[in-house]
């Protein structure tokens, strides 16, 4: 199976009529449609998507065979997937979330502080969680130039001038 990168999720239902209320993660959020059919994250379920407008916090959408409020709110919390090969090619300092997971984090003077665990985002801005070795908690640096001025893809390294007393 191709690999699978989470684009949205479904918020519930919008209405009484099987509308859903989705988030789009794109960063053209109306380009969620675009990746049809969306996918569970383990790639057994698909769902035919389509925009219908903008709310607060998102879009009012339906899926096809979803048509009462109950079926809606059943799908609350499902996050939405697409193919990897269905999705655009970047520009260069640009890149997906998920190719970040893994890569090696050093300080600006060359020690090695951890691995990226993920890219979380808790309503202001997106935070890289670093995995410490030796440490039982996680580390969140804010990712934003002034922090993280270094994102290697070939090199598959972060650079991170963290605030002081943060690590």
């Amino acid at each position: 199976m191709s690999e699978l990168i989470c684009v949205g999720s479904i918020a519930g239902a919008f209405g009484v009529r099987g509308e859903l209320r989705v988030k789009s993660f794109c960063a053209n959020p109306s380009d969620l449609a675009e990746y049809t059919p969306l996918l569970t994250e383990d790639g057994e379920q698909s769902y035919e998507l389509s925009l219908i407008g903008e709310i607060k916090n998102g879009f009012s959408a339906r899926i096809v065979g979803i048509d009462t409020k109950e079926a809606a709110d059943a799908l609350r919390g499902v996050s939405l997937f697409a193919r990897r090969e269905d999705l655009p090619e970047l520009p260069v300092d640009e890149y997906y979330y998920s190719d970040l997971i893994g890569f090696e984090v050093a300080d600006t003077g060359g020690i090695f502080i951890g691995t990226v665990k993920t890219v979380v985002n808790h309503g202001a801005d997106d935070l890289l969680e670093i995995s410490i070795p030796g440490a039982s908690d996680t580390a969140l640096v804010p990712f934003t130039k002034i922090f993280v001025p270094t994102v290697d893809m070939n090199a598959k390294s972060i650079v991170i001038d963290p605030p002081e007393g943060l690590l």
